[in-house]
Order: C-alpha cells, then structure tokens, then sequence
C-alpha cells in the first residue's frame, strides 16, 4: 500500500497544475476610446489610465476604436464582462446618438454604468474678424433681418458642434445654413478662409485664433464664463436665456457592474482627474474638470439625452 500511495502521488504531481483566474486585481484594464489617437479624450484616457495602474497596481491598456460616431467602442463595452475590466471613455455622442441614430445596437441607459463624468467642454460662437459682428447683438440682427443667408459651418451632421449650433438658432429664434465638414479641423478652417460666417467651436482648438484676432468670439454655450476668456459673455447673458450646452466626457463601465467595483475605480479615477498635473494639461485648454459622483453623472446623462433630442428633431439629421 505505501508503494502504490507514493506512486499515485507521484502521478498527481506529474499532472500538469489546472490554470486559476486571476483576481481582479491582477488583470489588465482596458479603457476604450472610441476615437482617433491624438485628440483630447485619447491625451486624457492615456493620463487616466497612467494613474489608474499606479494607484490600483493594474497594467492599464488604452484601445482607439474610431468609428460610427461613437457606436463601435461603445458597443463593445456593452457587450463586455461587467467586472471593472473594460471602461468606456464616452462623451456628448453617447447622448446625441439616442436621438440621431434609428436604431443602436444597445439602450444607453441600461447598457453602461456611469462611473464618473471627467470633464466638461462649452463651445464658443465664433465668427470671422472680417465680418461687420462686433457683438451677438449684430449677429442676431442680421440673421432676423436675412432669415438662412447666414452660413455656419460643422464638423458633420449630428455632432456637438453642429447640435449646440441648432440649439443655439432655436433659442435665439433664428434661421441660419448648416455646411457640414468631415470634421473639426476642416470646418474651423472654413472659417478661418471666410467661407462661412459662423462656427460653434471648442475651447483648446478656438483661443489661439481668439488671442489672435483671426476670429471674434461674440458668446460662449455654457451657463458660466471661461476663465480662459473672461471677457466672452455667455449666450444667457446677452439675451439667449435658457441656454446651457456643453460637451462632456465621462467614464462608464458595462451595465450591472457591482457597485463595489465602481466606487473603486471612481475613487482611482476621480483622484487621476484632480490632481496638480491633470489640471496642468487641461484647464489652460478651457477644459472644466468636474470629477463628481456616480450618481452625479448618472442623473447628468439622463437628462443631456433629452436636451439634444430636440436639436436633433430641429436639425433634421438622422442616421440609418
């Protein structure tokens, strides 16, 4: 018997030993941007991510995945395991595209857990220095005097600049012609070449052009002034009352993720978006960091998803 027991335990130790998983402190991150590399969301995913294996001990990998304003990434989260692993970093689309798109192969609501909303992005009303505006007043007398004659340019159909433009006409109680462009760039330079009168624009893309005199700022979408350009009125100031349109962006995990594990990466993630050099990289771009609380974001989303489903009915922009 001893030696049939030392040959079977031989035997045991000879089977190659059954792989455990890993605890969830030990896999990797995956935080998804479903944009380009280069811009602001994947410069603050890369930050975030920096920060997020530092203090939770987690390699981190950051995974562009451009494409459908917004759709392909976020279907991925969607779809993902909801254990903390796979991060979304949405912004505005999440909540335009409820509106724009016909059908989405998720319900927004129910498919993401907000974990934190990151920052905050008004957009200016810019226009050429040559045209005759000095201020928003100017603006808005001679589009009224001249219903649609007044051009205004986009990064596309559907997107944030274009939708706070529309929102802003509907406010303001006038017409104006929407040219969509491919993209940021190429409609800030319409502008810039005068081929347009009007464009709502970012904060990090815009100052350059405002310091230089390229372009006039007559009123900026959020309800306060940007530190940055103090001396830009709000929209609300100068008559257009009710207006507050901002871009966002903002980390969500899968829906039914447990509520351990997002206070555990919120905690990670907020201290990330609070400290000396997030603050340094941002708010000189007129970026607002706000890092609330779950809670916070989750009422926030539920509610811009029905202020741009009116800009989206005005626009008239749909996607099949």
């Amino acid at each position: 018997m001893r030696h049939l027991l030392a040959a079977l335990l031989l035997a045991l130790a000879a089977l190659p030993a059954q792989a455990q998983p890993a605890a969830p402190e030990a896999r990797p991150i995956s935080i998804i941007v479903p944009f380009p590399p280069g811009g602001l969301a994947d410069v603050m995913a890369r930050l975030v991510g920096e920060a997020l294996r530092e203090r939770l001990g987690q390699p981190v990998v950051i995974d562009n995945r451009p494409g459908a304003g917004g759709i392909i990434g976020a279907r991925l989260v969607a779809q993902a395991a909801p254990d903390g692993g796979t991060l979304l970093l949405g912004n505005t689309n999440l909540a335009v595209n409820p509106s724009l798109y016909k059908s989405l192969p998720y319900e927004t609501l129910t498919a993401f857990a907000p974990i934190i909303q990151a920052v905050a992005v008004p957009n200016f009303i810019l226009v050429h220095s040559g045209t005759p505006y000095r201020s928003l007043a100017d603006f808005l007398a001679d589009a009224r005097a001249r219903p649609g004659a007044l051009n205004f340019s986009s990064a596309g159909n559907g997107t944030f600049p274009h939708l706070a433009f529309v929102l802003f006409t509907l406010r303001a109680g006038i017409q104006a012609t929407h040219v969509p462009y491919t993209g940021a760039a190429p409609a800030l330079q319409a502008l810039l070449a005068h081929q347009v009168e009007a464009l709502s624009n970012d904060p990090p893309t815009s100052l350059p052009h405002i310091r230089s005199g390229a372009v006039r700022a007559l009123g900026i979408t959020s309800a306060q002034r940007l530190p940055q350009a103090p001396e830009v009125p709000t929209l609300a100031e100068q008559g257009v009352t009710g207006f507050d349109a901002v871009g966002w962006q903002g980390f969500l995990a899968p829906g039914g993720t447990p509520a351990p594990v997002i206070a555990r990466l919120h905690a990670a993630i907020q201290a990330a978006m609070t400290s000396p050099a997030m603050r340094e990289k941002l708010e000189p771009q007129g970026v607002r960091i706000v890092a609330g609380s779950s809670a916070e974001f989750a009422a926030f989303l539920r509610t811009d998803i029905e202020r741009w489903r009116e800009a989206v009915r005005a626009s008239g922009a749909t996607v099949e």
